[in-house]
């Protein structure tokens, strides 16, 4: 019999301000869109079984710039990310590094100030 528990987040979905800017961002880390693309007011990209969605902001609703959010990202190599994000010209805040929850990380800011967690655990 269902519990209603919550089990896992299928998507996370960002407000952002150019399509074409931020599917380019997130292209330039290895990111395929499933649905949507730089014309778009909505775009997908499938993440194992769940997905990132952006929406433009003034699609979104309010019509109020909110800016800031956090995607936490498991990949298999932290590093090699981080290097795929120095090689296509972005700063991450820091090198990965090892934290005492348990994983080693790195964040980015996407061009909406979105923060992304590039994550795996140790």
């Amino acid at each position: 019999m269902p519990s209603g528990e919550a089990r896992s987040i299928d998507a996370v979905t960002l407000a952002v301000a150019d399509m074409a800017r931020s599917t380019a961002f997130y292209g330039s880390l290895g990111f395929e869109p499933s649905h949507g693309g730089p014309d778009a007011t909505f775009t997908s990209f499938a993440l194992g079984g769940q997905h990132l969605n952006l929406i433009l902001a003034e699609t979104a609703g309010s019509g109020r710039w909110a800016g800031w959010g956090r995607v936490i990202i498991h990949v298999d190599d932290v590093d090699a990310m981080h290097a795929r994000a120095v090689a296509a010209g972005h700063a991450p805040e820091a090198p990965p590094r090892d934290a005492e929850w348990g994983e080693r990380y790195f964040h980015l800011d996407d061009p909406d100030g979105h923060q992304l967690s590039f994550a795996r655990p140790l």
